[in-house]
């Protein structure tokens, strides 16, 4: 992972992840709220409840005029003192009694939580009764550290899920990226042969050697770089032009490529034989053209050396056959995608058989492959759905 890329993948965890926490926290945020006023409630009934039994109890007392024994709770969180009407303690179990405030009805420390409640009647030696229990301080406590917790786990599980969506999302970035480099890579490769050929023979023809031999060489080389050029500018730029529909003689347009590759062939020493009859098609010439001009280069590309090519045109289907280094059948699945190529030291870009591919689906054409390793391959393409009417044949 390059630089660029670690650095689009930070921010994309930051983004997304700080987002999600973001969101998370918010509805922790007010689940806590709501949580923390029930457990205020919660604790503030409880103690109200220990408050109205401990009255009940030195009431029940007076009216029996008994002695006045402590209360216990079977909740042990529960502490409570008795104080008289001038605020003297009477009786307490608390905890830290020194933080009892008699004129607050109801107030929390760090430590605990109060609960204070007054009893009506003079005759009766307590005045006030101060409820103090920890429960509700510890429920908050363990609360919040729920909360924490509950952050944190989802905090790790956002992130591990966006690491994993960020390589699925950067999969398909980074696989296109490498195929850009290699394109790039590929497109030096594949020129600096023609430009050096071309470099050569100038150099040569000014020497005045062999001007014939190196004239063809630069005819050779020159058409080799249109050609090149012509498949890039096709593979991107093809959406952008408007199909123009016409009726033509294919034999004749193939018979003009097979003339414009034998200057190519030539530094191969291969030689292109042409069996074609008369087939009138209606469809964009320039678009036909790319299909026939790709089976040819590619059948040059993957062709031996002191080769030939059979270049077929017939009841309706154009073929194009090589006794080259032949395709394995794994490849063959993907030999039309773009990028992808055969097994051969003179590379290629890998665009040529993804243009035949889109042209023939343009017209709805089927596209058939056979090959043999180290014997050979033929591409057929199926005229049918654009050949005129033979009756109406016009040549």
């Amino acid at each position: 992972m390059n630089k660029n890329e670690k650095k689009a993948l930070i921010s994309f965890l930051s983004i997304y992840v700080g987002s999600i926490v973001l969101l998370v926290g918010l509805l922790l945020s007010l689940y806590y709220k709501n949580e923390l006023n029930s457990v205020s409630q919660q604790c503030t009934m409880l103690m109200k409840n220990a408050s109205n039994e401990i009255k009940a109890h030195i009431l029940n007392s007076y009216m029996k005029k008994e002695k006045l024994k402590p209360l216990d709770f079977k909740n042990k969180d529960i502490k409570y003192a008795l104080f008289d009407k001038n605020k003297k303690l009477i009786f307490s179990n608390m905890g830290n009694k020194d933080e009892v405030i008699l004129n607050q009805k109801n107030y929390e420390t760090s430590e605990y939580t109060y609960y204070v409640t007054e009893i009506e009647d003079d005759n009766i030696l307590v005045k006030y009764i101060a409820i103090q229990t920890c429960s509700g301080v510890q429920n908050k406590d363990k609360l919040k550290v729920i909360m924490i917790t509950i952050l944190i786990l989802t905090s790790i599980f956002v992130a591990i899920i966006a690491c994993l969506l960020a390589k699925l999302l950067l999969k398909p970035v980074r696989e296109k990226v490498e195929s850009m480099d290699n394109f790039i890579k590929d497109t030096a490769h594949e020129l600096n042969t023609p430009i050096s050929v071309l470099m050569t023979s100038v150099s040569m023809l000014k020497k005045g050697k062999n001007p014939e031999k190196m004239m063809k060489y630069i005819v050779s080389s020159s058409k080799q770089i249109s050609q090149l050029y012509n498949d890039i500018h096709f593979s991107t730029f093809s959406n952008l032009d408007e199909s123009v529909e016409e009726s033509f003689c294919l034999k004749q347009l193939v018979s003009n490529s097979v003339e414009y590759f034998n200057d190519i062939s030539i530094t191969k020493n291969i030689s292109i034989k042409s069996e074609l009859e008369p087939t009138k098609v209606k469809a964009d010439k320039n678009k036909i053209q790319k299909i026939v001009n790709n089976l040819i280069s590619n059948a040059i590309k993957y062709s031996h050396n002191d080769s030939e090519i059979i270049v077929r045109l017939k009841d309706a289907v154009f073929s194009v056959e090589d006794f080259g280094i032949g395709i394995d059948k794994k490849q063959q699945e993907d030999i039309f995608k773009r990028y992808k190529r055969g097994e051969n030291s003179e590379g290629g870009f890998g665009i040529g058989l993804d243009i035949v591919k889109r042209v023939a689906k343009d017209y709805d054409l089927n596209i058939e492959l056979k090959s043999k390793i180290n014997q050979g391959s033929t591409f057929y393409i199926y005229l049918q759905n654009i050949l005129v009417d033979v009756d109406k044949r016009e040549f």
